[in-house]
């Protein structure tokens, strides 16, 4: 069994159909667009928590 009672042969069976619909271009336009938005969005987490960190260390004085 694979991922949720689907088989490996399922699941690259689906992989083959979403390649023929889409295209592999538009599949890697697709992931690097996804990869941005996943960087920009650790980054906005990484820049909150400092901000967050340096407030409560003003808040301490």
């Amino acid at each position: 069994m694979g991922i949720g009672g689907i088989s490996i042969w399922q699941l690259l069976i689906i992989f083959a159909i979403v390649i023929l619909l889409f295209g592999t271009k538009k599949l890697s336009g697709l992931g690097s667009d996804l990869g941005g938005a996943i960087r920009g969005f650790k980054k906005a987490m990484k820049d909150s928590q400092e901000e967050l960190e340096n407030t409560e260390g003003k808040n301490d004085n």
